[in-house]
């Protein structure tokens, strides 16, 4: 039911606007887990009603086990037996997605989108020869069409390149539930919820993208497969840092103890014994990491200032293809030259390379690299 999450969240933030206790988040996973339960009962009563055997299980009946991070949780194992004993019965099982159970019996769940992992998490526990993701999108673009409506349905995409997209803002699928297929080897499908109703099967399976393995002989081979952006990035810099051995450790370690999670980092050369170490996080966890940071870290360190910008964003570059071409980053880097798009952090690994631009200019430079890659022509 479109926007139920929003709505149960909201009536907690009405009553406690800025609570981040462990007491509070178990209750508001408590409260978030009701929308997926009313929905898979929902859905089975629908289907009993066309006449097919249903039966739909929260998280915490199957059991689906997690660790106990609320509002984050991790699934770690599942339990099957009583999704294949319904089915040997000739029984529709509807598991609610995004939630678990943790070790005291806590409902706990996976965090926004977590559905996708449990699709993934579940099919993985049965060896499922595929799992279907079906959304509002008809398949992975080389980048978002509402950017650039010139970009194209990719048929194939390796997990390799569909973790960059999706751990770089791309929206078509959470990360966690690639990194669970890669893990696992679950080739995931993603359809549109959209196609006909009485579409032939093959034609269903061609209108997606395959999500599959690198070593797949039918890969399309592109340099570059795809433009990912993430507007959610905010960026922190701790300036005038002692120049020491220690220093990340003591930032960062602050930061990740409180379940924040850290993407670009850079520090910069030392200039009279000090430097300045900066960072990108959530752009919900902004307020949250300069309060820890001026509370925690500060007076330890000695650090002159803690600053923040919230008008960044990230655009990246992915494909499996740059392991073995040359000169791809510098061609990203001429391409925004070119637009006068000013570089703050840069980021690379063997398939991808990430700026941190201005946000103002993100669509911009969406367009002018989706061009610059040649993306907008069909793959021979």
């Amino acid at each position: 039911m479109s926007g139920e999450t929003n709505r149960l969240l909201g009536l907690a933030k009405e009553l406690a606007p800025s609570k981040t206790t462990d007491a509070y988040l178990r209750e508001l996973d408590m409260l978030a887990s009701t929308g997926e339960q009313a929905s898979s009962a929902l859905l089975a009563i629908a289907l009993q009603a066309e006449g097919f055997p249903s039966v739909s299980y929260a998280g915490w009946q199957v059991p689906i086990k997690t660790n106990s991070a609320y509002t984050k949780a991790r699934i770690e194992s599942i339990d099957d037996a009583r999704i294949r004993a319904d089915l040997a019965a000739g029984k529709v099982v509807i598991v609610t997605g995004f939630q678990g159970v943790d070790e005291a019996g806590n409902i706990t769940t996976l965090g926004r989108g977590g559905s996708d992992t449990s699709a993934v998490a579940v099919a993985a526990a049965m060896k499922a020869a595929e799992c279907l993701i079906y959304t509002d999108v008809d398949g992975v673009y080389t980048t978002d069409p509402r950017v650039v409506p010139e970009a194209r349905r990719l048929h194939t995409v390796s997990f390799e390149e569909m973790l960059e997209m999706a751990s770089m803002g791309s929206k078509v699928l959470q990360i966690r539930s690639v990194e669970f297929a890669g893990k696992y080897q679950v080739p995931l499908r993603v359809l549109s919820s959209f196609t006909p109703w009485d579409m032939d099967l093959t034609e269903e399976a061609a209108s997606g993208t395959l999500i599959t393995f690198e070593e797949d002989e039918k890969m399309e081979q592109a340099v570059v497969s795809g433009i990912a952006f993430n507007r959610d990035e905010s960026k922190i810099s701790v300036l005038g840092v002692p120049d020491k051995p220690g220093i990340a450790y003591q930032i960062l370690g602050a930061v990740a103890d409180a379940n924040i999670e850290v993407d670009i980092i850079i520090q910069n050369v030392s200039k009279g014994g000090t430097t300045d170490f900066s960072f990108t996080v959530n752009r919900n966890d902004h307020a949250r990491t300069i309060d820890l940071l001026k509370e925690q870290v500060l007076p330890k360190l000695g650090a002159q200032e803690v600053v923040g910008d919230t008008k960044i964003c990230k655009v990246s570059i992915v494909g499996i293809g740059m392991r073995s071409h040359v000169g791809i980053a510098s061609k990203m880097f001429g391409a925004l030259s070119e637009e006068g798009i000013n570089i703050q952090m840069i980021s690379t690994s063997e398939i991808k390379t990430s700026v941190v631009i201005d946000e103002k200019y993100m669509e911009l430079a969406v367009r002018a690299l989706h061009k610059a890659f040649d993306l907008d022509q069909p793959k021979a």
